[in-house]
């Protein structure tokens, strides 16, 4: 995020004599409003004007009625609404230098300088051709007498910043596109209502999903187990019918009822021939007599309401845009601001663009290598995820290790998709799995069994805790704990869970002085709704409790569509975390969230409900107040219910819900099933490791501090620390890591509610480049 309060300068002051131009193009994708928004509230913020581009570029050629003044009020009611409400159209004009022309001519009579734009590649690659021409046709308009000289020094450059709104995430420079997310729960939606239907029914199931894009594909075949994905990247192997007959096969006979095979728009064999779902229906049908159904999802990809994810990344996104902008100076490249991992950046535009060219360059010339390292790290871990669960088949030499599999805690949305990768990766290691239930008790009580391959086949979608979880902590237990595990001859521990899960493994760390037989391998897998484990910035559940409270708060706030003037009193969970009030905060458009990170008093709460009554004075009749459940002791909901509806009386009133339980349950995500697939992939084969090098005189013996440790993201990729080390950074009594990186997120959620506050941030996010390495052509790492 941009520091915006540099060298003294005023933030509400930074805009004053500029002007923005903000414009979707191309196809539309969810999260696109949340981005617009932003632009547009930031933008105010900092004194500039702010216009819409109705149309896309169709409207800047056409100027007119086409590029209005933005207010405050215009862009609220609009963060659950999907597509663009700003419109979005392909333009043929704007190809043209004409057309350029007029569009220059428009910008120019407003006083525009800085043009927002959010598309895809040709969206923004036409951005960075009308900045290129800028000047020249600045030279035509005054030559044919369109403006004067004053009015050509006022506009003498051009600043572009684009956002990529595209559900395609094929934009080199991004992991995550805005939409992606969004489309991704719509393709999951679909898929898991067939999954329901085939293991209810009696007759045995093929289904053969077509999706529109590669990213698309790769991460539903993970999200959903499928047995076999199609990709234009990389086409499969000569023979892939024989093999793809023989796996189906295969399942069928270990007792599945359900085969799913997803399929990219796009797909080909190495002959450079189309793969497509009904091929592939008539293949399995004539080869092996199997019910096989085709399911082609189209434009339902793009609809809907966008996600919690999408929501605060098109956030985050536009408030960095507006930043980039205004930062620029005429030798600044134009920009695309982008998520790398968890990080906001900026990449020079053209870099982006010539890299994601280079993809279909590569696979025009057969390198399909080449292609998917071309299409980033996410979509090459992604792809290489896939490969190692769905084609390695397990050997069958074993290597005599025991890897054994707890869940501590409370449950979550994700749980059962870790413990499957974990399992699956074990077992293709040759390792023997064994899942112990209900969390460190079960553990002492003997509750300890195998686990077999298809034992954890359909967890990918399942919520909660199919292992059981409790959240005793294994101090009481530590005796026969010892004896369990040099009875069972565990080698290894995957602990999947919340803070319990944390506390439970350094309490057995503590114990290897006393007890020898605790001296394993063992790492712990952040997997909580309060996402408070200290080493990472998100566990898996965090991302399906936030849609669950998004969800209901946008109900919430429909529910008040015919009423005048209501403020609504949401309490979430979290613990003393305020990572899903804050979030949540920013995705459902909140007017104040209460946590207990960010110390609060009776002014402030007099404060906001002065803010409220205030925003009653506009169009915008509605209020939505969060509230963490341990924000305050003295501060409850109930109190807080009771002092906006005393002091709002009259201007609003008020109604308050406590959302509870709910926010545990529910199918993970389609962001928790890829999260925790990934982790409990990456656990395992860190352990495989960490085993050679501990196995010592015949036996495995772990006692140094990086052999325990947590797997946890951050910033920008999955890291593994030892636990002794995140102990300094843990507040126990609260049981928060000392440090929250979304800490950082909350003055814009305030910025963006009105608050007149100072953003000021710790982290700059600077001009970066696209990093290249050699692999028989380009591409980023």
């Amino acid at each position: 995020m941009a520091n915006i309060n540099t060298a003294g300068v005023d933030p509400t002051k930074m805009g004053v004599g500029w002007a923005i131009a903000v414009l979707t193009s191309g196809g539309d994708a969810q999260g696109m409003n949340a981005a617009v928004r932003a632009t547009v509230r930031v933008g105010l913020y900092t004194g500039a004007k702010v216009f819409f581009v109705h149309e896309g570029y169709q409207g800047l050629v056409d100027g007119g009625n086409h590029i209005r003044p933005a207010t405050w009020e215009s862009v609220s009611m609009m963060l659950q609404l999907g597509g663009t409400v700003i419109g979005s159209a392909r333009c043929r004009d704007f190809q043209t230098r004409e057309g350029r022309l007029k569009a220059a001519y428009n910008l120019v009579k407003l006083g525009v300088t800085n043009l927002c734009v959010i598309g895809g590649d040709g969206s923004l690659t036409g951005a960075n051709i009308f900045r290129t021409e800028w000047s020249d046709l600045l030279k035509d308009l005054i030559s044919k007498g369109k403006i004067i000289n004053e009015e050509a020094k006022a506009s003498s450059h051009l600043n572009i910043v684009g956002m990529v709104g595209s559900i395609d995430n094929d934009f080199c420079g991004t992991d995550m596109t805005i939409g992606t997310d969004s489309a991704l729960h719509r393709i999951i939606e679909v898929v898991d209502s067939i999954t329901t239907t085939a293991q209810r029914s009696q007759i045995y199931y093929n289904v053969c999903v077509s999706v529109c894009f590669s990213y698309l594909a790769l991460v539903t075949a993970l999200a959903c187990g499928a047995d076999w994905v199609f990709i234009p990247e990389m086409p499969p192997d000569d023979g892939w019918e024989d093999h793809l007959c023989r796996r189906l096969t295969e399942t069928r006979n270990a007792g599945s009822r359900l085969n799913v095979i997803i399929v990219a728009e796009g797909a080909i064999n190495k002959d450079g021939k189309p793969i497509t779902c009904d091929q592939l229906k008539d293949l399995v049908t004539k080869r092996l007599g199997f019910d096989t159904r085709a399911t082609i999802l189209g434009h339902v990809q793009r609809g809907g309401t966008p996600s919690a994810f999408d929501r605060v990344l098109g956030s985050r996104m536009g408030v960095e845009a507006v930043m980039a902008l205004l930062e620029a100076t005429p030798e600044t490249p134009a920009c695309v601001v982008s998520l790398s991992g968890n990080q906001a950046v900026r990449l020079p535009l053209m870099e982006c663009v010539q890299v994601t060219k280079d993809v279909t360059v590569a696979m025009n010339e057969g390198r399909f290598d080449d292609a998917i390292k071309l299409r980033g790290r996410s979509f090459e871990n992604n792809w290489n995820t896939y490969k190692l669960l769905a084609h390695v088949r397990p050997p069958e030499t074993k290597s005599n290790i025991n890897v054994a599999i707890l869940n501590v805690g409370a449950p979550c949305a994700g749980m059962n998709a870790a413990v499957r990768a974990a399992v699956r990766i074990g077992l293709i290691q040759g390792h023997n799995m064994l899942a112990i239930h209900d969390g460190f008790e079960g553990l002492a009580e003997e509750k300890i069994e195998p686990i077999t391959w298809n034992t954890v086949g359909d967890w990918t979608g399942k919520g909660g805790s199919e292992l059981g979880t409790k959240r005793v902590l294994p101090g009481k237990y530590m005796e026969e704990i010892s004896l369990n595990i040099a009875k069972y001859n565990i080698h290894a521990l995957v602990i999947i869970g919340g803070f319990e899960a944390f506390s439970g493994a350094l309490e057995m760390v503590q114990g290897r002085g006393k007890y020898e037989e605790l001296c394993v391998p063992m790492v712990i897998i952040p997997a909580t709704v309060s996402n408070n484990v200290p080493g990472s910035d998100f566990s898996i559940g965090a991302d399906t409790a936030l849609n669950t409270i998004t969800t209901t708060c946008d109900r919430i706030k429909q529910s008040a569509a015919g009423t005048k003037r209501r403020v609504f009193i949401i309490e979430t969970m979290g613990g003393y975390c305020g990572y899903l009030a804050t979030m949540a905060g920013l995705s459902a458009g909140a007017d104040a969230a209460y946590i207990y990170e960010e110390k609060f008093g009776i002014r402030d709460l007099e404060r906001n409900v002065e803010h409220l009554i205030e925003k009653m004075k506009t169009t915008v009749k509605r209020g939505l107040i969060l509230r963490n459940e341990n924000c305050n002791f003295n501060y409850t909901t109930d109190f807080i219910f009771n002092l906006y509806s005393e002091e709002g009386k009259g201007v609003f009133d008020c109604r308050k819900n406590v959302l509870g339980h709910m926010q545990q349950g529910g199918t993970p995500t389609p962001f928790d099933r890829n999260f925790a697939t990934k982790m409990g992939a990456k656990a395992v084969l860190w352990l495989t490791e960490k085993l050679k090098e501990c196995y010592r005189h015949g036996r495995i013996f772990a006692n140094t501090p990086d052999s325990a440790c947590v797997l946890g993201m951050r910033k920008r990729g999955l890291v593994l620390q030892p636990l002794a080390e995140l102990k300094e950074q843990t507040d126990f009594e609260h049981r928060i890591p000392k440090n929250q990186w979304w800490l950082k997120l909350r003055p814009i959620m305030k910025i963006l509610a009105k608050y007149k506050i100072s953003l000021d941030t710790s982290e700059h996010a600077l001009m970066e480049h696209v990093i290249r390495r050699s692999v028989s052509g380009r591409c980023p790492s």
